[in-house]
């Protein structure tokens, strides 16, 4: 059994977060952390000046803003997390997706977001490397991009590149944990959501923002090929029922 987690920016300031995934982790064969931190470099554009501009929950992102995106992401909330895993007693690596070409990207619509990407291709044998030499892998998304254009680097969404992650490793789940229960629908967070339920909520522009992003990513992780994909608040680290599914259109 191997589990993907995505931990989005705000659930990082939560105190449990490290004994939590401490406690996933002791509990499963093999593990892997995937996180953002949107809201540490809205604050770093912020202090420099700039500010925030997303599509469909995506941020668009200049050759400047790849700097800070490294920094917040691949440096502070990296190492942080990182550091806090340990203290639990994990065997946490910190890795971001340029390292080993970890995740190799593209670049998405260079007009209209700038340096954002999109994972092409996952170095699936350091991850298992990693996780059958008894690591916890913790990655930073900003990936390598393998195009001619844009520079090394690009800016890719956590969600895409967790999604991205489990469907090549064949993670039996993908967990994107979030500041919400779950997927709301008519103000109360889905307990399951088949692809075309999903799908209708992205087309009718009732999944907005953040929650656009993540809803987008289920649905290529499902259709990728992982068995269990949720959606959830911190405690669906620990309670496999918790959150929102998912569901293959065979279900």
């Amino acid at each position: 059994m191997t589990r993907v987690i995505k931990i989005g920016g705000r659930p990082q300031g939560d105190p449990s977060l490290a004994a939590l995934i401490a406690e996933a982790w002791d509990a499963v064969q093999g593990m892997v952390i995937v996180h953002g931190g949107g809201d540490e470099v809205s604050a770093l554009q912020s202090r420099l000046g700039g500010a925030a501009q997303f599509v469909d929950g995506r941020r668009i992102t200049s050759a400047q803003d790849v700097e800070l995106v490294r920094m917040a992401l691949s440096g502070s909330a990296n190492k942080r997390l990182v550091s806090a895993l340990v203290r639990e007693g994990v065997r946490a690596v910190g890795l971001s997706g340029e390292d080993a070409s970890l995740i190799a990207a593209t670049p998405v619509d260079a007009a209209k977001l700038g340096h954002v990407g999109a994972p092409q291709r996952i170095n699936v044998s350091l991850l298992e490397h990693l996780i059958d030499g008894g690591y916890l892998p913790v990655i930073s998304p900003v990936s390598r991009n393998i195009g001619h254009e844009l520079g090394p680097a690009l800016n890719v969404n956590a969600d895409d590149a967790a999604a991205a992650i489990a469907a090549a490793i064949e993670a039996t789940e993908l967990v994107i944990v979030s500041d919400v229960a779950g997927v709301l629908v008519d103000g109360a967070a889905a307990d399951t959501l088949t692809l075309a339920e999903a799908q209708a909520l992205l087309h009718d522009g009732r999944a907005a923002g953040g929650m656009r992003a993540k809803l987008t990513a289920a649905i290529a992780a499902v259709e990728g090929g992982v068995k269990k994909v949720r959606i959830t608040d911190l405690g669906g680290i620990t309670d496999g029922e918790r959150g929102t599914r998912i569901l293959p259109a065979t279900e």
